[in-house]
């Protein structure tokens, strides 16, 4: 790992929770006010997708730079997520979740999205599994830059998960999974038409990653959608949806896909709409457009 990513590994955790608090809160105002095109983007795309007023959207989206980059910063304090801290500073949604999760029994294909702290969740996967004799991987599009992805990958497999990229991911999770693994995907990103299912996602079609759906189809996995949010105070909470179990897989290989595929981007839907200012907007999520509105063009 190369200098300053060397640097960034040995200096950044010592900022704490308060330190990367106090430097998200200012460099995602920069951003706010700096990126236009970002900005635009964030509130055209609330407004639609919601169906808000301006004024809101645009409240939205800015306290969503914010929350971004705390997710962002939070990256480097994934080494702090102990079983301790699990305990005494994440808020289960309900009594009694983060323990389900813990113990379900099988291949577990664990979805959730660019929404709240979801870098923590590296840690609390390698906390509470890892250290059970359970396989725990998390599965990562790799970043172009190969010393900044390696020092992603340091930092998201700090308490003992794995680390994994999409590209060469399909033998290592399959593999962990037939051995009662779990695994964990962003399902909410934008993806190549080669790689996608196209479902409704806040009201317009998007292209969803169909990957997780395919491999938890292939493992017989259980899914289960989970989400670690701010509260005002400051603190975590912890949500987990029911879980989709393989014996209600229905219909042929295709139609097994596809209904894995609209449980995760359901779930993501919800809890997106329940705290909006916490989700990636400045993402081009609708970007792939489905080949039948390229027809539908050229017929035009």
């Amino acid at each position: 790992m190369r200098f300053p990513y060397s640097f960034i590994a040995e200096i950044a955790p010592s900022l704490g929770f308060g330190g990367t608090d106090k430097l998200a809160r200012i460099l995602g105002t920069c951003m706010w006010h700096l990126v236009g095109s970002r900005r635009r983007l964030a509130i055209n795309a609330i407004e639609k997708h919601l169906d808000v007023p301006a004024d809101k959207a645009r409240e939205i989206a800015k306290a969503s730079f914010i929350h971004n980059f705390k997710s962002f910063l939070e990256l480097v304090l994934v080494g702090r997520v102990d079983e301790e801290f699990c305990r005494s500073s994440i808020r289960e949604g309900r009594p009694g979740v983060l323990e389900e999760v813990m113990n379900l029994q099988g291949p577990v294909v664990v979805a959730t999205a660019h929404l709240g702290s979801w870098e923590l969740m590296s840690g609390m996967l390698g906390s509470f599994i890892a250290t059970r004799n359970r396989d725990a991987l998390v599965v990562v599009r790799k970043n172009k830059n190969a010393n900044l992805h390696e020092l992603i990958c340091h930092f998201r497999g700090s308490q003992g998960a794995k680390v994994v990229d999409h590209r060469q991911a399909v033998f290592t999770v399959l593999k962990a999974l037939k051995r009662n693994g779990l695994s964990a995907f962003l399902v909410d990103h934008n993806c190549p038409r080669n790689e996608a299912i196209f479902l409704p996602f806040l009201n317009e079609t998007a292209a969803v990653n169909m990957g997780p759906a395919v491999l938890a189809v292939r493992a017989n996995a259980t899914v289960v959608p989970v989400f670690l949010v701010r509260d005002e105070q400051g603190g975590y909470v912890f949500h987990v949806d029911s879980p989709l179990s393989p014996d209600k897989f229905t219909g042929t290989r295709e139609e097994k896909i596809r209904q894995v595929a609209e449980f995760y981007t359901g779930a993501v839907e919800k809890y997106v709409r329940k705290y909006p200012e916490q989700w990636f907007w400045m993402h081009k999520r609708w970007k792939t457009r489905p080949e039948s509105e390229d027809r539908s063009a050229s017929n035009a």
